[in-house]
């Protein structure tokens, strides 16, 4: 059964049967915002939301080390911050990315995930110390009228699920008002395991720049 999980919970990265889980899909899924109008308010239009879920890697003295975000953001953006041009996986291999959907679920949530990231925790550099992901809102929205957003990790593959290992609801909730990002989870080291921590942190960030910097200056430690 999937461990259902709230803001500040951390977990052993272990199954049932006491084994490790190492390679696990980390998925995210949310909807399209829903508009009621016409006669008797009959009439629905869905508005398409472009989230993008993205991984940023800190070693373990909590420096940026590598990266996983959309291609597209502009290269001349990114650089304003410091930052690389984008990309969907892992200088490792260890995090791989399906790509971006632009609009989310449509017809309400259809169960499956909009946006995977890979993860094979065997082939993560010793220097990692922590993988964090989050979401940046590529549209004029903000967290508060997006129906809902969240996050699972799973056994399978980003077409076949076999088995949620845990899951972390992130509702539509007033505190999200005017936010533009949101930091999800972490995975992290603890000893010679690993460990992962639903946060759930909205911010006002407009821009994935934005937040891979505050990434590596606020959740730079275990």
């Amino acid at each position: 059964m999937a461990i259902n999980l709230i803001k500040g919970q951390r977990i052993d990265l272990k199954k049932l049967t006491g084994a490790a889980l190492n390679d696990f899909c980390v998925g995210v899924n949310w909807g399209g915002i829903e508009t009621k109008g016409g006669f008797l308010g009959l009439s629905k239009t869905v508005q398409d939301v472009d989230l993008d879920l993205s991984a940023a890697l800190l070693d373990t003295q909590g420096a940026l080390c590598d990266h996983i975000y959309s291609p597209l953001y502009k290269a001349e953006g990114l650089a304003q911050f410091g930052l690389p041009p984008g990309k969907l996986t892992a200088a490792s291999g260890a995090l791989r990315h399906t790509g971006d959907d632009r609009s989310g679920d449509s017809g309400g949530d259809d169960g499956l995930d909009n946006e995977i990231i890979t993860v094979n925790l065997s082939k993560v550099p010793a220097n990692v110390g922590q993988i964090i992901f989050f979401l940046n809102n590529c549209g004029g929205e903000d967290f508060s009228v997006i129906p809902y957003a969240k996050i699972r990790m799973f056994e399978g593959t980003p077409t076949v699920v076999k088995d949620v290992f845990a899951s972390y609801n992130v509702a539509a909730e007033p505190q999200y008002r005017g936010k533009r990002a949101l930091i999800l989870g972490r995975l992290y080291r603890h000893g010679s395991e690993w460990k992962f921590a639903a946060i759930g942190d909205p911010t006002d960030d407009g821009f994935v720049g934005q937040t891979v910097v505050r990434i590596a200056k606020e959740y730079n430690h275990s």
